[in-house]
C-alpha cells in the first residue's frame, strides 16, 4: 500500500488508492477519470476561443475527436517505444507472449503516456483536419495549443494519484513524502521525501494558461498563442525534467529535457521572426494610410474651391 504526505505543510500520511470505483467487476482508475476530465475541459476551452476566431462549433468538435484519439495513441506509442522492455512479455508460449505484450501496450489505464508523443501526433492530425475543413492551420493551432495546456494542468494530477512523475529527494518545505506499507500506515517499510514535480508542472502550465488567455485577444498574428504555448511549456519542462527520477533516456541524455530545450529555442525563434513580420506589416499599412506631402497639398487646394 502507498501513502503520501506533505510534512512541511502539516499534511499527515494518507492512503493513495488508484481505483476510484468498480463497475460490473471492472476497476475504474482515478488516472483515467482525471485524464478524461482534462480532455472535456480542454474541449470547452477550445470552444470558447473558437467564437473569437469565428470557427464553427461543429468543426471544433470534429477536431477535438480526432486530436484526442491521435493524441492518446501518439502519447502511448512514444512512451512504449522508449520503455519497450517494460511491456515485452517473454516467459510463455509465442501466443501468450504476443497477447500479453499487446495487452501491456494498450493498457493506458495503468499509466504511461508521454505528452510529447501526443503533441506530435496531434500536430500532424491538426494539419490534416485544417486542410479538410479549409481552416487556416495557424488559427487551429492557436485554439488547440492552450486547450492542450488545460488538459496537461488537470492530467498531471493523474500522476499524483498513481504516485509517479515525482523528482529526486529533497528537504524543501513543500516536499512530498512517499511511504510504503504491507498492511497499514503503522508499519512503513520504506520512506522518502521528494520533489512533487507533477505539481510543479501543473502550476507552471496554469500560470502559462493565464498568460495566454490574457494575451489571446491582443495577439498580433495567427499562430502566436501556439508558439507561446510551445515556448512556455518547453522551457518549464526542460527545467522540471532535470529534477525527475523517471526520465526516458537515450544514452545519458534525458529525452524530454532535450525536446523541451529544442521546443523552447524553436518557439522563441519563430515568435521573434513573426513579431518582426507583424511589425513590418503594421508599418507598411500605416505608410499606405498616411498621405504624403503632395497628397496633402492636393487635398488642401481642393478644400479651397
Amino acid at each position: 500500500m502507498t501513502y503520501v504526505s506533505f510534512p512541511g505543510l502539516g499534511i499527515e500520511p494518507f492512503h493513495m488508492d488508484r481505483v476510484a470505483f468498480s463497475l460490473f467487476g471492472v476497476n475504474v482508475n482515478w488516472y483515467g477519470l482525471i485524464i478524461t476530465c482534462g480532455m472535456i475541459l480542454a474541449v470547452l476551452y477550445a470552444l470558447w476561443h473558437a467564437k473569437f476566431e469565428r470557427v464553427k462549433t461543429d468543426d471544433i468538435i470534429d477536431l477535438a475527436l480526432f486530436l484526442i484519439i491521435a493524441g492518446v495513441i501518439g502519447a502511448r506509442l512514444y512512451y512504449v517505444i522508449m520503455e519497450f522492455d517494460q511491456y515485452l512479455v517473454t516467459n510463455g508460449t509465442f501466443w501468450k507472449n504476443l497477447t500479453g505484450t499487446l495487452y501491456n501496450i494498450i493498457a493506458v489505464w495503468n499509466g504511461g503516456l508521454a505528452i510529447y508523443g501526443g503533441i506530435i501526433a496531434g500536430f500532424l492530425t491538426a494539419i490534416v483536419v485544417a486542410r479538410k475543413k479549409r481552416i487556416r492551420f495557424s488559427v487551429i493551432a492557436d485554439i488547440a495549443g492552450p486547450a492542450v495546456m488545460v488538459g496537461q494542468i488537470i492530467g498531471r494530477w493523474g500522476n499524483f494519484v498513481n504516485v509517479e512523475a515525482y523528482g529526486a529527494e529533497t528537504t524543501l518545505p513543500w516536499r512530498m513524502g512517499i511511504l510504503y506499507s504491507f498492511d497499514d500506515a503503522a508499519s512503513f517499510v520504506s520512506e522518502k521525501f521528494v520533489h512533487p514535480t507533477f505539481l510543479y508542472e501543473s502550476l507552471w502550465n496554469l500560470v502559462g494558461l493565464i498568460l495566454i488567455t490574457y494575451l489571446y485577444k491582443k495577439k498580433k498574428f495567427h499562430g502566436q498563442m501556439f508558439l507561446t504555448y510551445m515556448t512556455w511549456y518547453g522551457f518549464g519542462r526542460m527545467l522540471i525534467e532535470g529534477l525527475r527520477t523517471d526520465s526516458l533516456y537515450i544514452g545519458s541524455i534525458r529525452v524530454s529535457q532535450m525536446v523541451g530545450l529544442v521546443t523552447f529555442v524553436v518557439g522563441m525563434i519563430l515568435l521573434i521572426w513573426n513579431f518582426r513580420k507583424a511589425k513590418m506589416r503594421a508599418s507598411l499599412a500605416d505608410d499606405a494610410n498616411t498621405p504624403d506631402e503632395e497628397d496633402r497639398e492636393v487635398k488642401k487646394d481642393g478644400s479651397n474651391h
